[in-house]
């Protein structure tokens, strides 16, 4: 059974950092992109950042780019995201997934990351 799970999420201040991990199992780490969305109150789930099975690429959306670092642990099969500089617009819930159609999307349940003012 393919799954992601997410932990790290937590409560920090403006300007704090935090570190995500998601642990993947039930498929070969190493074939799949694996990616970071968030899904704030009353909007559109969004996505970070993802990386690439094949070399190790990355990708960061704007609002991210520069403040958060998605990386990977290949013998543990875990990706993270490091996540600096937070804002208080930062304050969502965060998930992991990992694209691997045609045979499914898989999601983590996501979990709460708040940063107060």
């Amino acid at each position: 059974e393919v799954k992601v799970v997410e932990s790290g999420g937590d409560l920090v201040q403006t300007g704090g950092s935090l570190r995500l991990s998601c642990a993947a199992s039930g498929f070969t780490f190493d074939d799949y992109d694996i990616g970071w969305f968030r899904q704030a109150p009353g909007k559109e789930r969004e996505g970070l950042s993802c990386i690439r099975h094949s070399d190790g690429s990355t990708y960061h959306a704007y609002s991210v780019k520069g403040r958060f670092t998605i990386s990977r642990d290949c013998a543990k099969s875990t990706v993270f995201l490091q996540m600096n500089s937070l804002k208080p617009e930062d304050t969502a819930v965060y998930y992991c997934n990992t694209d691997q159609r045609p045979f499914g999307t898989y999601w983590g349940k996501g979990m709460l990351v708040t940063v107060s003012s």
